[in-house]
């Protein structure tokens, strides 16, 4: 979910990242074509893909990095790859690799997880990162991401940005995420020829955050190959029921209710218009192809039950979407990370940051913990989610930085609470009508 941040702080944290990027004149990048219409994002192999091994490099081309609409000094490699869409079928998508311009003697991949959270494909990091424009809403997002990007490359990592949604655009949608995620660094090895003993490590914030967790959930079971050194992951939204119900008429985040309905029925590929009230689907019409600095805070006050036909005013009781709930309840899956993991969230007023529950992310971090997954845990008193992400960032760099190198990692779970009980939602096998 999109978090709008002050320029001081990107000139604070990213000091230098701007000169190693650079900049020149864009040429033909302000012309790029969307990637829903541009054929690099499509397989056309004989091959099924369903034949193909997760994590194969299907298509492969190189750009430049553009920064606040100028193209960089540095090349990208663009790689479309195989990987799964959130109902397991096979599906493909694109990461964005950029290299250090210094190379390392032991080289390390950062997979930066972008919070793009779109509907369209004008916000994909594949494609903004090459000059695609991504509309005025949607513009300064893109930049300080670039920025925050370029703080990962001074550091001498690899930075691998995969299209963590895919090319249908399926926000939210966890295991996707997750293994899009997983199949991004895979591609991203295969391609660099790197050994699977190399050095990953993830970072997400809000949106990206969906995606750093899923993969670390999936991690052992999917990608077992991969030698995840540490995951960063802030603003995390841990059950989508709690979270909907919080943001549920608020001035601020409750316009993200009607993308966050079309991304979900898109990924789990459900008809939304029977349960949509004529408010509903003119307001789903308006958000079905805009990124979220399009639509954050266009609706205030709006509620669920506003969107719905009044048989389904109680969203929860549907079994369609408390399956979906349940599916995409962290920490639900079979196993667990294997760490550390680096959580951080915010606190402005008692329940949360405005948008992610604060005792939720904290339940979380409880029950890793209780599996024996080393966790160190924050929480930013008095911080909205735009201004945890002031704090989150620096922390994040600063926890990568030493998983890298190897430093011993504190463990914080004895002092980590309970947090909330994250329970499926209750299915009822007959909803009952009006």
């Amino acid at each position: 979910m999109l978090i709008r941040r002050s320029c001081l702080f990107v000139g604070i944290l990213l000091v230098g990242s701007a000169t190693l990027l650079g900049s020149s004149p864009v040429g033909a990048a302000a012309g790029r074509a969307l990637p829903t219409k541009d054929p690099f994002y499509t397989y056309t192999g004989h091959k099924p893909l369903a034949k193909i091994a997760p994590g194969t490099v299907l298509n492969k081309r190189v750009v430049k990095v553009a920064i606040n609409g100028s193209s960089s000094p540095i090349s990208a490699d663009q790689l479309l790859y195989r990987t799964r869409n959130e109902r397991g079928k096979p599906a493909v998508t694109v990461t964005t690799v950029l290299k250090p311009p210094t190379a390392t003697v032991a080289p390390r991949i950062l997979t930066y997880l972008s919070f793009y959270d779109a509907l369209g494909s004008q916000c994909d990091p594949s494609y903004t990162l090459a000059g695609g424009d991504p509309g005025s809403t949607n513009q300064s997002q893109a930049n300080e991401e670039e920025l925050l990007i370029g703080s990962y490359l001074t550091q001498g990592y690899i930075v691998t940005i995969p299209d963590y949604e895919g090319e249908k655009l399926d926000w939210a949608a966890g295991q996707e995420s997750g293994s899009a995620t997983l199949d991004g660094i895979r591609a991203t090895e295969s391609d660099l020829k790197l050994a699977h003993s190399t050095k990953v490590a993830l970072s997400g914030y809000s949106g990206g955050a969906i995606a750093a967790d899923w993969a670390s959930e999936l991690a052992p079971h999917y990608a077992p190959g991969l030698n995840i050194v540490g995951v960063a992951e802030g603003g995390i939204p841990v059950d989508f029921a709690h979270n909907t119900n919080y943001i549920n008429g608020s001035k601020d985040w409750s316009g993200v209710i009607p993308a966050v309905l079309v991304s979900l029925t898109r990924a789990f590929d459900m008809k939304l218009a029977p349960y949509l009230s004529a408010k509903g689907k003119r307001i789903t019409k308006q958000v079905r192809h805009e990124c979220i600095g399009a639509f954050l805070g266009n609706y205030p006050g709006l509620k669920i039950k506003s969107l719905l036909r009044p048989r389904y005013k109680h969203f929860f009781a549907i079994p369609a979407f408390a399956r979906i709930a349940n599916r995409l309840l962290m920490g639900s899956t079979k196993g667990h990370p294997k760490g550390p993991l680096f959580m951080g969230v915010g606190d402005s007023d008692g329940t949360g940051d405005g948008v992610m529950v604060t005792k939720d992310v904290e339940g979380l971090a409880h029950e890793y913990c209780t599996q024996g997954v080393p966790v160190q845990f924050s929480t930013y008193q008095g911080a909205d989610h735009t201004e945890a992400a002031l704090e989150f960032e620096p922390a994040a760099l600063e926890f990568l930085q030493a998983r890298f190198a190897g430093t011993p990692f504190v463990n914080g779970c004895s002092s980590i609470g309970k947090g909330n009980s994250l329970k499926p939602v209750p299915v009822h096998k007959h909803h009952k009508k009006k």
